[in-house]
């Protein structure tokens, strides 16, 4: 969904191409390190968008002895779809490094909606937290694994205590318009 959102809010500046677009992200990072990401995989999308109706074929480039470039524009629909798909990648992330691709979209989207995502997010971390370091766990060790028992839950504690630290930061960093 990542690089459909990414696709979407680079038409909603301007008209574009799925090889400019290549360009463009392999400048940020080269695309095999991008979640797999292949050339394929990103005209994939340029084309499961185009089936879904969120972006249209503006015009087709003709040049000699190359194939045709087709310039694409986003849709009506597509530009009412941007901030839903947005909104859902907030919701479905598992960790901050998901994010990134829509909070750096958030010209798009509506921020106290996303304050409120983030909230939720933040408040099931909380939760997560206060469950597996309230709760007995010395019922569950058996004799020998003290040690790995204690390091995994020190691990655990470590975890789930920098992303509650993170997103807090990160909520802040909305909230206050800096993001």
């Amino acid at each position: 969904m990542a690089i459909q959102i990414f696709i979407l809010s680079k038409l909603m500046e301007e008209d574009n191409y799925p090889y400019n677009l290549k360009k463009q992200i392999s400048e940020l990072q080269s695309l095999d390190s991008i979640n797999g990401l292949t050339e394929s995989k990103l005209y994939y999308h340029f084309e499961s968008l185009a089936k879904q109706g969120l972006i249209e074929t503006k015009e087709v480039i003709k040049e000699d002895n190359r194939p045709d470039k087709h310039v694409f524009a986003i849709t009506e629909k597509g530009r009412e779809a941007l901030p839903k798909k947005i909104y859902k990648s907030l919701e479905n992330a598992n960790t901050i490094g998901d994010m990134v691709i829509g909070l750096a979209n958030m010209k798009h989207v509506d921020r106290d909606r996303v304050i409120h995502i983030l909230e939720k997010k933040l408040n099931a971390m909380h939760s997560k937290w206060d469950n597996l370091f309230n709760s007995d766990r010395q019922q569950f060790m058996k004799p020998g694994v003290e040690v790995l028992a204690e390091f995994v839950s020190d691990y655990a504690n470590f975890r789930i205590q920098g992303s509650i630290q993170y997103l807090e930061r990160l909520i802040e960093h909305v909230r206050k318009g800096e993001i």
